[in-house]
Formats: structure tokens, C-alpha cells, sequence
């Protein structure tokens, strides 16, 4: 057998391939075939990562083929093994991999191989960083005893949302994901994790504890979960069974999109990068371009190139075809007694700058929002949608239109559309403001600040007792008295007092400020 380079050779691969599988013996050389016309170096490379050192690839594109070498026969074999009954996918298209008659790759005189390289350099540079953690200790053994194939995710700082196909494209280069179980508790972001192997886990949690999803903000802290094994009843945006494509939505959850299960439905599914929010520089993501930015801050897990999608900031998700761009929302089944457009300002302004309201004229239960920029709308959907207000369980959305349309000049609308984009009550737009770094989900315990000295707490109490509250605790703040907690009977009841009371004039010049809360009194 020859050290040819395999460009010369590659149809006698392509024999053996339709031959017995079994023709060619174990190499640490692979032969890859399928391979999308548009898929990336990195993107193959990130196939072979859960399994070890990739040391060499050639890409043979007008083929649609590939040889990727790794550092040993034993990475390969356990690869190969893996592959061969879950076929793995590239940009939703089913990869075919065996072993090569070559033993290793000589590429050196090749043209063309410098996009090879780099992207070779910019995966080993991430692994040795955040990764050398992981060889040393699974070189002492790897995981203990008890520790199996469930982890348990928090995500602190959460200023944009997490969702679960995020978690499940970061979470599924570490290998095979079965199944996801998101919720919130104690006000933080938390999700369940299943692999289909103890080892997968091992290695994620040892390479992204501690890891940012985004530059500075949505820290992962990762710990193995008691539990053996996720039960999913549902395929919605909150659960995930990646194994059964057949599970119901769940009531009062909206229905996969089948574009959406066909995306995330497959083991092995390799995503194109997420690029990210808006102005907000993805910190953990995996390449798609030729760009390179290694390495960033310590702590977070940086994007081996940045993609044009990554300049406009917004989402490349397979599938999800309506979130790039999009920041208007649909809110829908409101109370039409009791919604007005300042209260909906109010409350979707928690969560982002809202630009423009309209109160449908035909249809008061439905609304309109258009909020400053995508993720703002994405952020506002994944705290509010499902929160009672006003005795109805409110449903947030993404509309299908671009914009809020202001009504034409003469035209009355009854005040059911208002402009809001330059309020002075909008809490963000002040670059580096500490309200990016307090978003919290809704919750009974309500932040209040601003609070002039001659304001007593039963000033306090009694205001929010005026707007129908239950208030359980209050508490004001020992080191600043201008700021105080307070604990009111339910969520809902915090929700219509935020509404009510934020910017509520308490004299002096002093407006309140109203926000919810993480803590609890």
C-alpha cells in the first residue's frame, strides 16, 4: 500500500465504499463521501472532535468527498464504530464514513490547503485551551462511578435567551443528544440534558463549565444530574426527545413546525454556527467561515470564525426561518377590559425597548409589539409567553410582520396604536446600563428603586395595596435606602403592579422604578 496522496486515488475509495465495508482494514486515515458542495473544514473537522485529535484533512469538494486523519487507528475505530449505525448529518444531509486505504495524509505540496489548515489550528488551539482539562483527567480514568449520561445546566446571567435548539447545537459537538428538558427555577434557566453516552457527558461538562454562551453574559455551570434518564412527554420549544419525532406538542404549547423537527429530529446533526445577538459577540460557537479570532477573553469558548450572519447578528438555525431580523411580535389572548397600549409598553419593556403598540380594532384580545431588534422580541417571547395577566394565560409570538404601521393621518384608531420610540422610559438604551445585566424572569418579589427618603414602607405598601396587591414582605435595602423588595401575593399580582406603578410619580422629582426580581425576601 502506498503513501500516495489521495486526490490521486480517491475512485479506489470510492469502489471499496460501495464494496463490503469490512474490504479496507482500521486506518486513522477516514473517507468521507457526501460531503455538501457548501460545507466547511471546520464543519467536517467537528465530526471526528468527540473523538479525539483530528491532525489532517483534504477536501475534495468537486467530488463531494473528503479524508480526514486522526492522531491514532484508535480514534478512528471508535469513530467509525459510532457513525456506522447513526449516520452523522452535515447542513441536514447524511455523511457516509469508512476507513481509507491510505495511512496517513500527505498534503504539504497540495494546493489550496491553507483554509485546511487554519481551520485545523483554530479547533486545536480551542481543544488544547478549553479541552486540556478534559485530557488529563480522562487519562486518570474519566468519569466516576455514578456519574452517567444526564447533566444538569444553569445558566447565569442569562441577558439573551438560551434556547433549547442553542443547547442542543453547542451541547451535540460533545456527541449524541437524546433528549432536552427545559424550566425555570429559583428564577434561573435551568435545562436537563441526556446523552446516549456517560463519556459525551464527561467531556461537555469538563469543556463548558464555566463557559459563556455570549461574550461576558449566559454563563454555563454544568453538574452531573442524579437522574438515569429523561421522561419526555412532549415535543414543543420547552422539551425535546430527539429519539421520538412521533410525541404530541403538549396542551397550550404550539406545535413543532415540521421544518423544525426535521432539523433537530436526527442524531448527529451538525448546525451551522449561531451567530448570535445582535451587537452581542458570540462567545461559544463553532465555525462556518475562514475568519479567525482565537483566543478571546478567558472563560468563554470563542467562535472559530465569524460568518456574514454573525455581522447582521442574527440566528443561522436550521429551520427557524422567521427569527433573523424579525422584531414584532403577536400577543394574543389579552384581556381587551383591562389591556391598554402604555401597559403593554410597560411590561414588554422589562425585557427590551419597545418601539410601537397596536390593540387590534377588530380583535382587542390581540396585539402587536415591535420591539427594538430580534433578540429584544426573542427575549420578551421566552420570559412572557404563558404568564397570566389580567385572569388570561398570555401568548407571545413572532408575527409575520416586519413593522407596526402607524395610523394615516386623520385616521382614528381610538388610541390603539402608540409610537413609544423615543420614550424616555426605555430601559436599554443607554449603552453598558446595569438593566442589561438585571433581566430576570417574572416573578412575585418585585425590585424597586429610585425611592425618595420621605417615603416610608407603608407609603410603600399601601401604594401597592392601591392596585389590588397582596403584599406578603417587605424589605428595603440596609446599605441603600433609595432601593427596596418587595413580595407581593403571585406573579400575576406583580405583573399588573409593574404595570401600574413603574414610573408612578412619588414627589420630589422621584419616579419609581419597578423590575422584577431573582431574589426572594
Amino acid at each position: 500500500m502506498n503513501d500516495s496522496t489521495p486526490a490521486t486515488d480517491n475512485g479506489n475509495d470510492k469502489k471499496k465504499f460501495k464494496g463490503d465495508k469490512s474490504s479496507c482494514s482500521p486506518s486513522r486515515v477516514l473517507h468521507l463521501r457526501q460531503i455538501p458542495s457548501d460545507v466547511t473544514e471546520a464543519e467536517v473537522i467537528s465530526l471526528g472532535v468527540p473523538f479525539g485529535k483530528v491532525t489532517n484533512l483534504l477536501m475534495l469538494k468537486g467530488k463531494s468527498q473528503a479524508f480526514l486523519e486522526m492522531a491514532s487507528e484508535e480514534a478512528a475505530v471508535t469513530m467509525v464504530n459510532y457513525y456506522t449505525p447513526a449516520t452523522p448529518h452535515l447542513r441536514s444531509q447524511p455523511v457516509y464514513i469508512q476507513y481509507s486505504n491510505h495511512r496517513e495524509l500527505k498534503t504539504d505540496n497540495l494546493p489550496n490547503q491553507a483554509r485546511a489548515q487554519a481551520a485545523l489550528q483554530a479547533v486545536n488551539a480551542m481543544q488544547s485551551g478549553s479541552l486540556a482539562v478534559t485530557s488529563a483527567l480522562a487519562a486518570e480514568g474519566g468519569p466516576l462511578p455514578g456519574q452517567g449520561s444526564v447533566l444538569r445546566i444553569i445558566v447565569e446571567n442569562l441577558f439573551y435567551p438560551v434556547t433549547l435548539e442553542v443547547l442542543y447545537q453547542i451541547f451535540s459537538k460533545f456527541g449524541a443528544v437524546l433528549k432536552i428538558i427545559t424550566f425555570t427555577r429559583n428564577n434561573q434557566f435551568q435545562a436537563l440534558l441526556q446523552y446516549a453516552d456517560p463519556m459525551h457527558a464527561y467531556y461537555a461538562k469538563m469543556a463548558l463549565d464555566g463557559q459563556s454562551v455570549y461574550t461576558a453574559c449566559c454563563t454555563l455551570r454544568i453538574e452531573f444530574s442524579k437522574l438515569t434518564s429523561l421522561k419526555v412527554k412532549y415535543n414543543n420549544d420547552k422539551s425535546r426527545d430527539f429519539t421520538r419525532l412521533d410525541l404530541p406538542s403538549g396542551d397550550g404549547q404550539p406545535p413543532l413546525e415540521p421544518s423544525i423537527a426535521a432539523a433537530f429530529g436526527t442524531q448527529n446533526v451538525i448546525f451551522p454556527s449561531y451567530a448570535g445577538a445582535a451587537g452581542f459577540a458570540p462567545a461559544m460557537g463553532f465555525a462556518q467561515g475562514a475568519g479567525l479570532s482565537i483566543p478571546a477573553a478567558p472563560g468563554t469558548l470563542t467562535s472559530l470564525a465569524v460568518t456574514t450572519s454573525a455581522v447582521s447578528g442574527q440566528m443561522t438555525i436550521p429551520g427557524v426561518t422567521d427569527v433573523p431580523g424579525n422584531s414584532v411580535l403577536l400577543v394574543s389572548n389579552l384581556n381587551p377590559e383591562a389591556i391598554t397600549p402604555h401597559g403593554l409598553f410597560i411590561l414588554f419593556g422589562v425585557y427590551g425597548d419597545v418601539h410601537r403598540v397596536k390593540i387590534m380594532f377588530k380583535k382587542k384580545e390581540n396585539a402587536l409589539v415591535q420591539m427594538a431588534d430580534a433578540m429584544q422580541a426573542q427575549l420578551a417571547i421566552s420570559h412572557l409567553n404563558g404568564q397570566r395577566l389580567y385572569g388570561r394565560v398570555l401568548r407571545a409570538t413572532l408575527s409575520k410582520h416586519q413593522t407596526v404601521q402607524l395610523p394615516r393621518e386623520g385616521q382614528d384608531d381610538q388610541g390603539l396604536t402608540k409610537d413609544y420610540s423615543n420614550s424616555p422610559l426605555h430601559r436599554f438604551k443607554k449603552p453598558g446600563s446595569k438593566n442589561f445585566q438585571n433581566i430576570f424572569p417574572p416573578s412575585a418579589t418585585l425590585h424597586l428603586s429610585n425611592i425618595p427618603s420621605s417615603v416610608t414602607v407603608d407609603d410603600l405598601k399601601n401604594l401597592f395595596a392601591s392596585t389590588g396587591s397582596t403584599v406578603k414582605a417587605f424589605r428595603f435595602f440596609q446599605k441603600d435606602c433609595k432601593m427596596a423588595f418587595i413580595q407581593l401575593g403571585s406573579v400575576e399580582e406583580a405583573l399588573h403592579a409593574l404595570i401600574e406603578l413603574h414610573n408612578h410619580d412619588l414627589g420630589e422629582n422621584h419616579h419609581l422604578r419597578v423590575s422584577f426580581s431573582k431574589s426572594t425576601i
